[in-house]
């Protein structure tokens, strides 16, 4: 792959217009990080590293087009007890610069096979990602399930097909900056309709999406698609599936019956007052619930 400078923003204006952006958010992290650019076969991947330094490695994957800042009403709670890595997707929007284009789900789990690995996580890795990362949460412990203790998996969009009105409204969103405006405050309603910092923090995610539309050169997404029976059912690790009450994006009712059919052994928790956002707004619920799976012998 060509690559230039300012590689893999459109410009060198708008790479120095994100980032400057990026570094400014970022400053709301709440706790002392490190962070760190690491090599692999992709490209760099940036990683935003909490915690003490000698507790259990818990990994945490972002949602499609946003990154680790994606954690920031759950780092604190989650880095007192555990080492957290919060990546930027390598083929997303972030820190991170891919170099080769993953082009199908095992080039992300080669990914982050390699990216645990230097590291130095160790065969003990706690793993969550939300919506996007559960998906590829649920394909590595698939893979490398001798890797991992225990996996996450928030609002994970694949258990079921998606809900038609989600997909008309995500579609409708690319006409205009006003309905993709009312899509995100859609999808992230609860968060948005909490109180006037959710609200702001919703108009802060959109402006995110927003200013990376405009920056980033564009990408050929690979797509997830639902998972097969063996793919649930097959997971051999303790395994949490945290979904909102108001889920948008899949039928919360289908979801439970399909794992509860399929794969009985993950456990399932329905999060009330929240969406597709429940890391968001209902941060204090997630965390505990999160953190109790984790420590549970």
């Amino acid at each position: 792959m060509e690559t230039t400078a300012y590689h893999p923003f459109r410009s060198a204006k708008t790479k120095e217009a994100y980032l400057t952006y990026y570094d400014q958010r970022a400053k709301a992290w709440p706790i002392a990080s490190e962070t760190r650019l690491v090599d692999t076969f992709f490209g760099q991947t940036f990683v935003r590293i909490s915690g003490p330094s000698d507790a259990p490695p818990l990994v945490l994957l972002p949602g499609s087009v946003f990154n680790s800042l994606m954690w920031l009403r759950n780092i604190e709670a989650l880095s007192k007890e555990y080492r957290t890595y919060a990546v930027d997707n390598i083929y997303d929007c972030g820190r991170s610069i891919y170099t080769r284009a993953p082009k199908s789900p095992e080039d992300f789990v080669s990914w982050l096979d390699e990216l645990f690995t230097a590291l130095d996580l160790g065969d003990r890795i706690n793993l969550m990602g939300l919506s996007y990362g559960s998906w590829l949460t649920n394909l590595y412990a698939l893979r490398f399930p001798q890797r991992l203790a225990k996996i996450v998996l928030l609002a994970h969009p694949n258990v079921v097909p998606m809900n038609i009105e989600f997909i008309f409204r995500i579609l409708l969103s690319f006409m205009s900056p006003h309905y993709f405006a009312n899509f995100v405050n859609w999808l992230l309603q609860d968060t948005a309709q909490k109180d006037e910092p959710g609200q702001k923090f919703v108009d802060e995610i959109f402006g995110d999406m927003q200013l990376a539309g405009r920056c980033f050169k564009p990408k050929a997404m690979v797509i997830p698609s639902v998972m097969k029976d063996g793919e649930l059912s097959d997971l051999q690790m303790p395994a949490l599936f945290l979904m909102g009450e108001h889920e948008k994006t899949f039928s919360q009712q289908k979801a439970i019956q399909r794992i509860n059919r399929v794969a009985p052994h993950i456990q399932i928790e329905t999060i009330p007052g929240a969406g597709h956002d429940l890391n968001l707004a209902q941060a204090d619920l997630v965390n505990g619930m999160v953190l109790a799976f984790l420590k549970r012998p």
